[in-house]
């Protein structure tokens, strides 16, 4: 069975558990303006988004002029207080998570596309002593827009392609790791099929968004088993 050309891995719900971290650090950023933010309103309408989408949202909600400077500094507070818990440990891989990036990273090359920040992302893979399994690795500051927009898997392939060009990386032969419905449009948006973990959202609700496959947990995958949930790639 043939394995596919690249593997692109989302990183929050993915590879780490840090979805109610993220959820926890934002509404201490907003620092009680604007309504409550339960975890219902961020799991529905905010994960998936980066921290700059996310924060637009929050901003209008409380009736807040989300302009660029007032972005940039709700996300600048929350990068210091998600660093803060991190190196307090909470920021822990899924079982199994790590040991299919090493696989898959010997089968093939490896990219990341998370709409986390680059200071939210690098210390956690060297915690977990995977951040050199990636090839490429593109976050919230590569791109002007985040996901559902497609264009951090535009640009993860393009890397990829320039990088190792006698692989003949297209879209299609790559398979991308998701979790949240604006993610899988992301990556389908590119072109990419992608197969999809119940972490934080239902079967269902991922179906719906268009996976090509969901499985409960990523314990147990390799590469080979993933091109095949995604349709046969390669």
């Amino acid at each position: 069975m043939g394995v596919p050309a690249a593997i692109l891995f989302d990183f929050d719900g993915v590879i780490v558990d840090s979805e109610r971290l993220h959820h926890e650090t934002m509404v201490e950023a907003m620092a009680g303006e604007g309504p409550a933010t339960p975890w219902e309103f961020y799991r529905e309408n905010l994960m998936g988004l980066d921290d700059r989408g996310a924060f637009a949202v929050l901003l209008k909600r409380a009736g807040i002029e989300p302009a660029p400077a007032e972005i940039r500094r709700r996300v600048a507070a929350k990068a210091v207080l998600f660093a803060q818990h991190a190196a307090a440990g909470r920021v822990p891989a899924f079982p199994g998570a790590a040991d299919l990036v090493r696989a898959c990273a010997a089968a093939g090359p490896v990219g990341l596309c998370s709409g986390a920040l680059r200071s939210d992302v690098d210390p956690v893979l060297a915690a977990l002593g995977i951040e050199g399994c990636f090839a490429e690795k593109v976050t919230a500051e590569d791109v002007p827009a985040s996901k559902p927009d497609p264009a951090c898997y535009r640009l993860c392939v393009a890397r990829l392609v320039a990088k190792f060009p006698h692989r003949g990386i297209s879209p299609a032969d790559c398979v991308a790791i998701e979790d949240t419905g604006d993610g899988i449009a992301a990556a389908r948006g590119a072109g990419i099929p992608v197969v999809a973990v119940e972490t934080n959202l239902p079967a269902a609700w991922l179906r719906a968004a268009g996976a090509a496959a969901v499985v409960e947990a990523l314990a147990g995958l390799t590469p080979e088993k993933l091109a095949a949930l995604a349709g046969g790639v390669n």
